[in-house]
């Protein structure tokens, strides 16, 4: 990477910074992210290499401007796991000799609260102001960053009692979105958002990660649209122009058909010609049931 960035190196390189790196990092997240979903290990293993080439190139911008470098990074991150994980390590580093504990996190729950107290000992130490919700991105998917707020303020005490409470507060305001409708767009806005931020609260304590719900229920639509589509082509027929009332029967048509392999729809993610990862474009980028 400094060969790259050096004055021999190349022009494209050279040229880039922490912000226009941004998009970058982010799609390579997200193909990341895809590969998971699909299984797919051989894609898995190059789509986390290009992830860990946007770490590099980031740190080494940095290390240009003698902040930091790739070491210092991974240095961070080491101590950050020595330190959060108590009941693995000595302070030094070292396993904890075989057999013997350290403190009460001994459940995945446990040692998730272990964590966030820690993380709050360590922000108070560094005499950052102290806040249950601070260090959230705002940058994160907003269903995932409900989640994220819901689990912060609930390892406080701040959370529902039963879940069919949760259920109750989706009721509520779904009835209030309901009357919102009626007012303006604005206010049906706020409502929305109150019944969305409420749904990710739900998932949360049933155990689901609300963003992976939400992308497999995109791929299931996409996969009976697609079935939808091929239906009516067979029988001459063309979802274009078609009436809502033939668009529903084929729709409940497709639903009974026998299972079929749960592979994502060609649509969800269709192949396209591709350059090398950093050198891409930087150019701006009712009535019956029917899920």
């Amino acid at each position: 990477m400094a060969a790259l960035r050096s004055p021999d190196g190349c022009p494209w390189d050279r040229k880039q910074t922490p912000r226009t790196l941004r998009p970058f990092l982010l799609e390579e997240t997200y193909e990341a992210l895809d590969a998971i979903d699909r299984g797919d290990f051989d894609d898995l293993k190059g789509e986390l290499g290009d992830v860990l080439f946007q770490c590099v190139f980031h740190s080494q911008i940095a290390a240009e401007r003698r902040r930091f470098d790739i070491a210092d990074a991974i240095q961070s991150v080491v101590d950050k796991l020595i330190r959060r994980h108590p009941h693995v390590f000595l302070a030094d580093g070292r396993p904890l000799p075989r057999g013997r504990k350290h403190g009460t996190a001994s459940t995945p729950k446990a040692v998730l609260q272990q964590w966030e107290q820690l993380k709050a000992q360590e922000q108070a130490a560094s005499g950052r102001e102290k806040r249950v919700l601070s260090g959230i991105p705002r940058a994160l998917p907003s269903l995932l960053r409900a989640h994220e707020i819901g689990s912060r303020v609930a390892a406080v005490g701040f959370d529902w009692n039963q879940t069919t409470d949760v259920v109750d507060k989706i009721d509520e305001e779904v009835r209030e979105l309901r009357e919102a409708l009626h007012e303006s767009p604005a206010r049906a806005a706020e409502e929305l958002g109150d019944l969305l931020f409420s749904l990710a609260n739900l998932a949360r304590r049933l155990d689901i990660e609300p963003e992976s719900a939400l992308r497999e229920a995109n791929d299931k639509f996409t996969r009976r649209f697609d079935q939808l589509e091929a239906w009516m082509a067979a029988r001459g027929r063309s979802v274009h122009g078609a009436p809502l009332t033939e668009l529903e029967d084929a729709w409940q048509a497709v639903k009974a058909l026998p299972a079929r392999d749960a592979t994502p729809a060609t649509s969800a993610r269709t192949p396209t010609a591709r350059t090398p990862s950093r050198r891409r474009s930087q150019s701006p980028r009712r009535r019956r049931d029917r899920s």
